[in-house]
């Protein structure tokens, strides 16, 4: 039987998800640090964001751990913890694919020039948006616990994307899943598809598309996961470099920072994604090329 995604309901449902108490939302600038304040702490340390939902999640979600870690210095509640939202030109520039405008630095680039700049003390990324170079004098320090790296299909109309009759529509800017979908039914289109995850909801409940493809990480820590219609194992659609993954990049001359952040670091996640992106690298793998690969970690080894 096909299920219905009640799409607009979730995107709805996703607004309210940031943990806001008694602080509001800044409004926010491209290029420029907007923070969100709260109580004074023993310490206070800067933390560098994208301002979408789910980046904001992943800044909760660090947030909270620091707490847990150093209650003591930042609050039990992590009132230390400074938010800074920094709009990204990625962000700004939805238009285009990604390939067209300058690849996954995009994404990244305004939050290294802060991070550079001293403006914050590290940054929180979505692992599978940050390039495999780096700015010198920056490193990634620590990955969070991942979450599960699977890819979620969404649609109003068909349970999976073999089905889709001729000329139907699936919204996804990216090569690698393009290049995965038309391998199983080469008579549908792949057009351009880009935004947070609530704008490109909001399209497919507009019938801008017939389909889309998100991360399930994304729509987990979200707590939107009413929204898919099915979940693809790695056999049938294999997840992107690094998906599910959390990192903290710092400036690799700060030792106070990365005391802290240091702290978080969840062992095998770390091996994992460090191993992915060596993989990426050594294939000179990018925006314009349809790269997919996972690291599962199996006791004391690895395999790709």
């Amino acid at each position: 039987m096909l299920r219905v995604t009640a799409v607009a309901v979730c995107v709805a449902a996703a607004e309210a998800f940031a943990p806001m108490g008694g602080f509001s939302m800044p409004s926010t600038r491209q290029g420029r640090v907007s923070s969100i304040s709260m109580m004074a702490s023993k310490e206070t340390i800067k933390l560098g964001t994208r301002g979408s939902p789910l980046a904001l999640a992943q800044a909760y979600e660090t947030r909270k751990r620091l707490a847990a870690a150093f209650p003591e210095d930042f609050g039990e509640d992590g009132e230390g913890v400074q938010i800074n939202i920094i709009n990204t030109s990625g962000d700004m520039e939805l238009s285009k694919a990604l390939s067209e405008i300058g690849g996954k630095g995009l994404f990244t680039k305004e939050l290294d020039v802060a991070l550079l700049k001293n403006e914050v003390d590290f940054c929180v990324h979505s692992m599978k948006d940050v390039p495999t170079w780096l700015p010198d004098n920056t490193h990634l320090e620590t990955m969070l616990p991942r979450e599960d790296t699977r890819d979620a299909w969404i649609s109003p109309k068909y349970n999976t994307f073999e089905e889709m009759p001729e000329g139907s529509v699936i919204g996804s800017a990216s090569l690698r899943r393009q290049a995965q979908i038309l391998a199983k039914n080469p008579k549908i289109k792949c057009v351009n598809f880009r935004g947070n995850v609530q704008t490109r909801l909001r399209k497919l409940d507009d019938d801008v598309v017939d389909g889309t493809l998100l991360a399930l990480a994304g729509l987990k820590r979200m707590d939107m996961q009413d929204c898919i219609t099915k979940t693809l194992d790695w056999d049938y659609m294999l997840p992107a470099v690094a998906q599910g993954a959390i990192g903290i990049q710092v400036r690799s001359d700060d030792a106070r920072t990365i005391k802290y952040i240091s702290a978080l670091n969840h062992h095998d996640t770390k091996i994992c994604v460090d191993c992915e992106r060596s993989f990426l690298a050594t294939l000179d793998g990018s925006c314009k090329t349809p790269i997919a690969g996972q690291v599962p970690f199996l006791s004391s080894s690895v395999s790709l």
